[in-house]
């Protein structure tokens, strides 16, 4: 075991970590670890990673966080990783363990995010005949990895990790899965860290080809009425300082997909909101009447395009920006693909971009945001969910990291918070998954233990991952834990009200905890509101308050997010609410 002592630098460690010392399976992993930088693994042991978890034991190195169910672990690697563009990794055990993770790893794998997900098995001898909690978790995550590997020889174990690490952060970013048996943990070898990885056949096209960048520059200073769709490949790039510059040169309209937000400042003049389903008016009029149509690191997910024959019908061009060639075309039909790094893409193009011909253009954009707002009916009886999102942006002035559950209160911070900054934003968009918000906040907070990370859940949500309360109170984990509470599965209710005629089946969550009371009974303060003034009172409480606080909000059930667009309408056919 390395030990390190306070006076060490990080290069002596390194020096010590990389001594090729005859050790065993689990003692190369932690050091393979330690060599990638991780900070934190979020983990839950059992069987047949013991001897890993026994390799743990005295190393003041190593930083493991344990969760109370094995979705929390995966979930909260998934929100370091979102934060801070570093690999997130969690571990499980075998079997269950294994299997609990499957969500979490479809998760990351449809929105394109960096994990290291390390599984226990059996051991190599009983492979196979359905020993004890034995399960094929590599052909079970085949589909929802970028890559897996079942590890069968202790001396391939430090290679595979760094392939792992290296497959994960490049390219198309997203999950690998490295199985290792538990006889293979414990088998001894000489440990050798590679320095270089060479991995026959992946080589993700990083550099874009100068002509298809200038292809597009033509194609924008011939037009008239572009507009840029940026989702979460700008973020993930960190390209969001390129995407200003792009945007300042060429003078052509933002929409930022619900993956994207963050990734153009909200308060730009040419921010024309979020698209889709439950996008801005000004964004999707703008899709359905630009000439050219620029997709940055966006793949064109149903919930944007909605009706996709009828989706941008007057575009005469469309690029498509993308480091995954496979995305390009998929959907939309593509004039002029790009395929390279969205950071590296852009920057190319800044150097030769000129405006394009869109006066008029940004002036009709800026009528539609002025005369369309995002509005809703406020009370001065019921506290409205939009009102309460509104008062969190108010009071942390878009510097917080969100992270959100899904559901009707996703739609709603997406639509009333306002980014200021990339990686301030976590939220499920591809899977949609319920119960990842709280615990991608803990992943969060732990990269980030002096911001403020803030998360917003449904009643629904809430209770798929409560039990994570217990992690902040044992570790002061200063989570602000935001619960909007409206008794019922909302935006299943929503679905249910406007497309199934008020048939309403099974929605109801009356019976839930009261969270005021769960919280505490986990050691965490827990506060409620059901109106303006007890709202902006136990908020600022929570504010002031040293480590996580639970904050109830009671909402009216029949809250709808509007706009909406129904499946098989074209964006533009909003139906816009009451107001």
């Amino acid at each position: 075991m390395i030990v390190q002592t306070k006076q060490k630098s990080k290069e002596q460690l390194r020096e010590e970590l990389l001594k090729p010392d005859v050790i065993t399976g689990s003692e190369m992993l932690l050091r393979s670890l330690l060599l990638e930088d991780v900070d934190c693994v979020f983990g839950y042991p059992g069987g047949a990673v013991l001897y890993i978890y026994d390799a743990m034991h005295g190393n003041p190195d190593f930083r493991h966080l344990l969760t109370r169910h094995e979705q929390g672990a995966i979930h909260a690697a998934d929100g370091y990783a979102r934060s801070t563009g570093k690999v997130g990794v969690c571990i499980a055990t075998s079997g269950p363990g294994a299997t609990n993770l499957v969500t979490g790893i479809a998760t990351a794998y449809m929105d394109s995010v960096p994990l290291v997900v390390i599984t226990g098995n059996v051991a190599t001898t009983v492979i196979g005949t359905d020993a004890f909690q034995e399960a094929d978790i590599t052909g079970i995550t085949m589909p929802i990895t970028k890559h897996s590997y079942l590890v069968r020889d202790v001396k391939d174990l430090p290679r595979i990790i760094k392939e792992a690490f290296h497959i994960a952060s490049t390219g198309r970013k997203g999950p690998v899965l490295i199985d290792i048996p538990k006889d293979v943990s414990n088998d001894t070898a000489p440990f050798y860290y590679p320095e270089k990885v060479d991995i026959r056949g992946y080589h993700p096209t990083v550099q874009p080809h100068k002509l298809q960048v200038d292809r597009m520059l033509e194609a924008i200073a011939e037009s008239e009425r572009p507009v840029i769709i940026a989702g979460g490949g700008v973020v993930y790039a960190d390209a969001s300082k390129e995407l200003v510059e792009f945007v300042e040169k060429t003078r052509i309209p933002v929409a930022t997909t619900l993956l994207g937000l963050g990734g153009f400042p909200s308060a730009h003049e040419l921010w024309l909101g979020m698209p889709g389903m439950h996008g801005t008016y000004a964004a999707n009029h703008a899709l359905q009447n630009c000439d050219l149509l620029i997709g940055i690191g966006a793949r064109f997910d149903d919930r944007v395009t909605m009706k996709v024959n009828g989706f941008a019908p007057k575009a005469k061009k469309i690029v498509h920006i993308d480091v995954d060639p496979a995305e390009i075309g998929k959907i939309v039909e593509t004039a002029i693909p790009v395929v390279g790094d969205v950071k590296k893409v852009l920057q190319l193009a800044n150097l030769k971009a000129k405006p394009s011909q869109s006066k008029d253009w940004i002036a009709w954009n800026q009528e539609n945001k002025k005369n369309f707002p995002l509005t809703y009916q406020d009370s001065d009886t019921e506290l409205k969910p939009q009102y309460v999102i509104e008062m969190i942006n108010e009071t942390t002035k878009g510097e917080a990291i969100i992270t959100t559950d899904v559901g009707q209160h996703q739609m709603w911070t997406a639509q009333y918070y306002k980014f200021n900054h990339p990686r301030s934003w976590i939220t499920s968009g591809g899977l949609g998954t319920m119960g990842f918000g709280f615990p991608s906040a803990i992943g969060a907070q732990v990269a980030h233990p002096d911001r403020l990370v803030i998360s917003i859940n449904g009643d629904g949500g809430m209770q798929m991952c409560s039990q994570e309360l217990a992690i902040c109170a044992i570790n002061q984990i200063p989570v602000k834990i935001v619960v909007i509470n409206n008794q019922v599965l909302g935006m299943v209710r929503q679905w249910q009200e406007i497309i199934y005629d008020n048939r309403y089946s099974h929605i109801d969550l009356a019976g839930s905890p009261d969270f005021v009371k769960l919280a505490e009974a986990y050691g965490v303060k827990g506060l409620r509101a059901a109106n303006k003034e007890d709202a902006r009172r136990v908020w600022q409480e929570a504010l002031d308050t040293p480590g996580p606080v639970l904050v109830e909000f009671i909402v009216p059930k029949g809250e709808n997010v509007f706009p909406m667009v129904t499946q098989g309408s074209t964006i533009d056919q909003m139906i816009m609410g009451d107001s």
